[in-house]
């Protein structure tokens, strides 16, 4: 071969040397890149059913296990397992869970708490606040003015 070899002698024996398996080459700077696992942020989310409780309207243990029966991690129901833990105290029901959580999700699942109870006519799911939601009812005196 009339070209000038590219790589050093060396290495191009040890690439053809197949007598000595045993013998791995290492290249420099390539390392496996191992994950860091930190700890996951908790988040903390509270749906406060004060008012229609107060009016025995729903009970709050019931709107607990739905949370409990319905929350879905991975993709499936009844997978609470660690990462999610749902408590109640008094007429609060507190979510605390691992990071891929949405509080969107808990509007969703508590409206349709709501309509399956057949209250969703009546009362509303607001956020007061940027951890919080609650069961409000709905302003229906605003239209007696007209009469």
């Amino acid at each position: 071969f009339w070209l000038k070899p590219l790589w050093p002698e060396r290495i191009r024996l040890t690439l053809l040397d197949s007598a000595a398996p045993s013998r791995a080459m290492a290249i420099k700077g390539l390392k496996k890149k191992v994950a860091v696992k930190g700890k996951k942020a908790l988040l903390k989310y509270t749906v406060d059913c004060q008012q229609p409780a107060d009016d025995n309207i729903i009970e709050p243990k019931d709107l607990e296990k739905f949370f409990k029966d319905r929350i879905k991690v991975e993709g499936k129901t009844g997978n609470l397992g660690d990462k999610i833990a749902v408590t109640r105290e008094k007429s609060k029901v507190h979510i605390s869970a691992e990071a891929p959580f949405s509080k969107r999700y808990l509007k969703y699942l508590s409206k349709k708490y709501l309509k399956m109870q057949q209250l969703r006519d009546f009362l509303r799911v607001v956020a007061p606040n940027k951890t919080a939601y609650e069961l409000r009812y709905f302003n229906i005196n605003e239209d007696n003015d007209d009469e």
